[in-house]
């Protein structure tokens, strides 16, 4: 029997070329780390202090930048450890963690973004029920959902890239992704793509056909009312698309480059592409619902301005 090298851990082909300029790349990932944080948290803080946003719209926002300081979490120390060493190995274990993390982050992303549409659906179109669909217990059914069965339903389909043996060990990116892993194993993956499948249809067809539902109903009910009753859907609803537009950006990147050979695309682009996911979102989402609302303008300006007294007091 011929013998065959099983490898437990593997080289992230992705740094190589970012190594001739990793001084750079390592203050610019530095400092939208750090942003990702900043924003995020604060965005928290205003809508944990302020009582007049303890509504189901600002929970779910609140929600996304917890899972973007989740996400951004997974991914950004380890892409500044590997910027500031010269040998870029993962081991098999941290690999699946980083899988697990990563992948979790963009299902609870979708799968939230999905429940803020039925929330804005219901607050166009139903507003005389809106308090009891969007109830507080209903609320916490929705949030604690999103991260358990994802979380639960994840890992059982990880279970079958644990039991896969790799025949070969480099990941042309700079962090683990499933389908790079699994190609790189010995054994037919047959079953584990059937598989795969079959999450991403739980995990990505719901949440979509309840965004164009959502919005399909907040589309007829707008053409069917006053100027102003539009313009006020509208500024509702805006944020929310631009987050939308914002993720989906991030699929059509994520499949062009799985699915298809973008080795003549320049590799700065290409790593552009493999990152969008983990930057842009949690970077846009706080900036777009921390400025976009009224409300929460004045929220952030009260919160300064209460500090400000506090501390001349």
């Amino acid at each position: 029997m011929e013998n065959t090298t099983t490898y437990t851990s593997f080289i992230l082909d992705g740094y190589f070329i970012l190594d001739q300029q990793k001084n750079l790349f390592f203050i610019i990932f530095l400092l939208l780390y750090a942003a990702m944080l900043i924003l995020n948290t604060f965005l928290i803080v205003v809508i944990y202090s302020e009582r007049t946003l303890h509504n189901p719209m600002y929970i779910f926002v609140c929600n996304l930048s917890c899972n973007s300081i989740y996400g951004s979490t997974s991914l950004m120390p380890h892409l500044l450890v590997n910027l500031a060493s010269q040998v870029h190995v993962i081991s098999l274990p941290n690999c699946l963690i980083q899988i697990f993390c990563l992948h979790t982050y963009n299902i609870i992303e979708l799968t939230t973004l999905a429940f803020m549409g039925y929330d804005r659906y219901i607050a166009i179109c139903r507003p005389l029920h809106y308090h009891s669909m969007m109830s507080a217990r209903r609320l916490q059914i929705f949030i604690v959902f999103t991260w358990a069965y994802t979380f639960i339903t994840f890992f059982v389909y990880e279970t079958f890239t644990i039991r896969l043996t790799f025949c070969r060990n480099v990941i042309s990116k700079t962090h683990c992704v499933n389908f790079e892993l699994i190609k790189l194993s010995c054994t037919d993956i047959t079953e584990h793509s059937g598989v795969g499948l079959g999450l991403m249809a739980i995990h990505v067809f719901p949440q979509v056909i309840m965004i164009l539902f959502s919005y399909a109903q907040i589309l007829h009910v707008c053409l069917n009312s006053s100027k102003e009753c539009k313009t006020k859907a509208i500024q509702t609803c805006s944020p929310h698309l631009v987050a939308v537009m914002n993720y989906f950006v991030g699929i059509f990147f994520e499949l062009i480059q799985s699915r298809f050979n973008t080795n003549h695309l320049p590799y700065n682009f290409r790593t552009f592409m493999s990152l969008y996911f983990m930057i842009c979102p949690p970077l846009l989402n706080p900036i777009v619902y921390g400025v976009s609302g009224q409300v929460m303008r004045n929220c952030i300006r009260n919160l300064f301005f209460r500090n400000k007294i506090f501390i001349q007091k």
